[in-house]
Formats: C-alpha cells, structure tokens, sequence
C-alpha cells in the first residue's frame, strides 16, 4: 500500500481532540493510524518511499506541513520544536466540518508564498535547488527533525532482518529494560515450537508480583491478527500468566486489539513504531548524537 499526498489538517485536530487537546507528534501520529482517522491506517502514515538514497515518509510532509496551517489559522498553538501539540480554545471548539474556509485558505496560501519566496531565495543562492517543488519540501521537513524519523525507520529495517531468534532475544532484551525479570529457563525456547517467547515477572509496588508471558512476531508484512492474539492468551493460560506482551515489527487488525483488551488476562501489544520508541526510551544499543537547527528568526526578514 503506498501513501498519496494529501491535506491531514482534519486528522490532526481531530486526533489532538481524542488525546485530550495536547500531545507529542508522535502520538499524534499514533493516533491518527490506531483509530484510522480521516481514512488513514498504519500502512498509509507510516509507509516509506524508497529512493535511491535511502527511503522518506511521504505523510511526514502533509503531517508537517498540516501542523504549520493549523498554527497559521490559530488552530494549535505556535510550534516549539521537542514540545507537545496544543489545541487553543478555537481547535477543541470549532466546527471543522467546512475547515479550511475561503479566509483562511487565503491565510495559508499568504504564509507559504512568503516563507517559499525567502527559503527559495536563500538556496538559490547556494545553487542547492533546481525548481519550487524542492523548496516546499525542504520547507517542510524543516519544521520538525526527520533526523529522528530516519533513525526510527533504520532501526526498524534492520530489527526485520533479525533471525527469528534474534529477534526473540532482543525482545526480551528490551522487556527488561522495561522492569520485567526475565526467567532464564521458562519460555526461553526454539523458535517455532508454538509455545511462548518469553517469560518474567513485573514487582508492582512491595508486595505484588505479576507473571508476564511474551510473544514475540518479526512481520516484514501483513498485520498481526485475531487468531494470534487468541493463541497467545490461550498460551498465557497454560503458564498461569497474570499478563501479556506481544511485540511485533508490523501492528495489529482492529479485531486483535480488541482481543487483546478482553477477559481477566489482557495483552500489551507493542507494534514496531512503539518498538522504536521504547529501544529510544531505554538507550537499547543505540548511541546519541546532539545537533542544532537553527530556527526562523535567522532566516526571516523583519
């Protein structure tokens, strides 16, 4: 399935709306492909144009280029790189059903042909571009930093290359990381055997522990469905497990989330968008690096 370029202004607000007013772009993307608003799914936010140096996320232009309308029109409040997203009193309350209007249309195109008008006059200059089309997307990535999306996508190509075992190792790896003991012997066995991938025990506060069972699915593609999900818990049961984690590198159908939530024994399912956030969270044999970007006041004239 691939990505076609289109405006998403309706889905971020309507995703900050479900979050509350306020969230990071991240789970504003999050959002967006869970509960697949405006028709947009898993496949369609997070799919990734392959190009001869690399790959790119398509929706990340819209996505951008969507947060900096809003902002224009009053709809979120003014960007600040490495914060969270904030609706005003306008974004939570206003009918969006005829969103944008002819002013505000007039408003948007406004801000865009002045920010291009300098941005292509800058890199003219360096004889960087060769036509506008390159100068609205270099604008648009520059709202946010695609460094992180890169890095993530990486990240996720490379755990998908990953033996089945391997994958299975470094999952429990992570899980670890994340406050669960893993049992040395319990779970630990062959790939394939049917059985689970893992198993440990979470310490809530001085006196509960949990037994946590894990499985663990390396999809290159397709979505991990109901029919796994029950498994799983059928699994849980034999090893009289309190709860569940199931990671995967692809997501999950609506049907298998819903599964999951279901009964005494629930499942936490982490997908691979997750996967990557949590190897950022927990410094899972990665290295940080620190840069600077340099934001509108040095490129904008007074």
């Amino acid at each position: 399935m691939e990505y076609k370029r289109r405006d998403v202004q309706k889905a971020i607000i309507l995703a900050l709306r479900n979050l509350g007013g306020s969230a990071s772009r991240n789970d504003i993307k999050k959002e967006i492909a869970d509960s697949e608003i405006d028709g947009l799914n898993y496949d369609k936010v997070y799919f990734r144009k392959k190009t001869k140096k690399g790959s790119y996320s398509p929706f990340l232009f819209d996505f951008n280029f969507g947060l900096k309308n809003l902002q224009t029109v009053g709809y979120v409040e003014p960007l600040q790189r490495g914060q969270d997203v904030m609706l005003t009193d306008i974004g939570r309350s206003t009918d969006i059903s005829n969103y944008p209007n002819d002013e505000q249309t007039q408003a948007i195109t406004a801000y865009w042909d002045k920010k291009n008008a300098l941005r292509y006059e800058k890199y003219k200059a360096k004889n960087k571009l060769k036509d506008q089309q390159q100068v609205d997307e270099i604008d648009s990535s520059s709202e946010q930093d695609t460094a992180d999306d890169n890095w993530k996508s990486q990240l996720l190509d490379q755990i998908k290359e990953f033996s089945p075992a391997k994958f299975e190792s470094f999952s429990r790896l992570l899980i670890s990381k994340m406050g669960v003991k893993i049992d040395k012997y319990k779970g630990i066995k062959l790939s394939g055997d049917h059985g689970i991938d893992g198993f440990g025990y979470f310490r809530s506060d001085e006196f509960r522990t949990s037994r946590v069972a894990i499985q663990c699915k390396r999809y290159t593609t397709g979505l991990v469905g109901e029919s796994e999900i029950r498994d799983f818990k059928g699994t849980m049961d034999s090893f009289n497990a309190e709860y569940g984690i199931f990671v995967t590198t692809s997501s999950y159908t609506d049907t298998a989330k819903n599964i999951a939530t279901q009964g005494n024994r629930t499942v936490t399912l982490i997908d691979g968008q997750e996967l990557c956030d949590l190897v950022e969270k927990y410094q899972l044999h990665i290295t940080p690096v620190q840069t600077y970007t340099l934001d509108d006041y040095y490129f904008e004239k007074d």
